[in-house]
């Protein structure tokens, strides 16, 4: 397998399981108002310690010179911010779902599906704005569209049949009051 395949299937499986993560984080703060923003704290301190640390120790185990123009280092901050701005948007989404325990729970893949089938056509609309294919847009083929295409149908997908097994109307079962809720979901 090429290293950077293998690297890619890694972020794939890391970030597919950020938000089951990121929720259980949220729930076992056992703060139903601001469980979720000490989760974020504890993602703030675990990026450091991935994101600081260990780019420093290879840095100084590579001998690498520490210039560092203004482009890159702006462009990173950039590309750090949205990051984050997107790590806590999730949280926000989470925090904004419908109903309590179990019913809001289920809304994880949801919302995980939405942002991850949406976020490659964003990279893709912006990545060709601002790097056109050399023939125009009447260049690109047709399985890119159709990539950008089943991505949007997937995340649609996923989020309209989230449920395994959906009840029929008629034989659901009557509502029972509504548990205190205990956790931050």
């Amino acid at each position: 397998m090429a290293k950077w395949l293998m690297f890619a299937l890694m972020t794939v499986a890391s970030w597919g399981v950020y938000g089951i993560f990121l929720h259980k984080g949220q729930v076992a703060m056992a703060d139903p108002v601001n469980g979720r923003y000490k989760a974020f704290l504890f993602v703030g301190i675990a990026y450091f310690l991935v994101a600081v640390l260990a780019p420093i120790g290879v840095l100084v185990a590579n001998k690498a010179s520490w210039e560092m123009p203004g482009g890159g280092m702006f462009w990173s901050l950039v590309a750090g911010t949205v990051g984050a701005i997107g790590a806590f948007c999730v949280l926000l989404a989470f925090g904004a779902v419908p109903g309590v325990g179990p019913a809001k729970a289920k809304f994880v893949p949801v919302v995980m599906s939405i942002i991850f089938a949406g976020a490659p056509i964003v990279n893709a609309v912006i990545s060709l704005s601002l790097h056109p294919p050399d023939g125009g847009l009447g260049s690109i083929r047709p399985q890119f569209i159709a990539g950008i295409v089943l991505a949007a149908i997937g995340g649609c997908l996923v989020t309209l049949y989230k449920d395994p097994k959906p009840v029929a109307a008629d034989t659901q079962a009557p509502p029972s009051a509504p548990a205190e809720e205990t956790s931050s979901e």
